[in-house]
């Protein structure tokens, strides 16, 4: 089955299952929260089996780390143009912190269930963190060789963007009576154009 776009005049491929388990997800979440969302009720919502849900996740918490990973990369924006690695880099980065930081399920995550973000703060990297990286990473490296990015290895800088913007997009809450949202994209754009420009 196909969707035509009306637009394109072109057949879309219909949703994939996990696409409508992860929409059904999105749906539980945003409504219920995750404690009360349950993979029974995911299952119900996409129009699919229990045993379909179960043999792609073991539990919600599963389903619910695949769907963040999926936001997060469709936010993602392309860093190609006419402007420079770094003003490229530095422009990306905010936009995809203010779109996470705003973003309605992160921010249901973060007021009512943020143990779920917990293991990726302290513990290890996420599917989406390694994504982000991912993306970052070739960036850098294109600044390197334009004179726009500082030397180093552009892995380990494309980390340290990682974890300035997920530290001003996490806190964001904490610190909003002495940093406003404009403010505090402007900071985070400034700490982040430093921290990359050529010494």
């Amino acid at each position: 089955m196909s969707i035509r776009n009306e637009d394109s005049g072109v057949r879309d491929a219909a949703p994939s299952v996990d696409d409508l388990i992860l929409d059904a997800a999105r749906t539980c979440v945003l409504e219920f929260g995750l404690r009360r969302t349950t993979l029974a009720e995911i299952a119900r919502r996409a129009g699919v089996s229990r045993p379909t849900v179960y043999r792609r996740w073991p539990d919600t918490r599963a389903v619910v780390g695949d769907l963040l990973t999926r936001e997060i990369r469709q936010a993602l924006p392309e860093m190609s143009g006419p402007h420079g690695a770094r003003e490229q880099l530095v422009n990306g980065v905010v936009e995809v912190a203010e779109k996470v930081r705003t973003h309605p399920l992160f921010v249901k995550i973060v007021r009512s269930d943020p143990e779920l973000l917990v293991p990726y703060i302290v513990d290890r990297l996420g599917a989406s963190q390694r994504a982000i990286i991912d993306v970052l990473t070739p960036v850098v490296d294109a600044g390197q060789r334009d004179g726009s990015i500082r030397a180093g290895d552009p892995a380990a800088l494309a980390t340290m963007v990682l974890l300035i913007a997920q530290s001003a997009v996490q806190s964001a809450g904490i610190v909003a009576d002495v940093l406003s949202p404009d403010a505090l994209v402007e900071e985070l754009r400034l700490a982040v154009d430093a921290y990359l420009t050529p010494r």
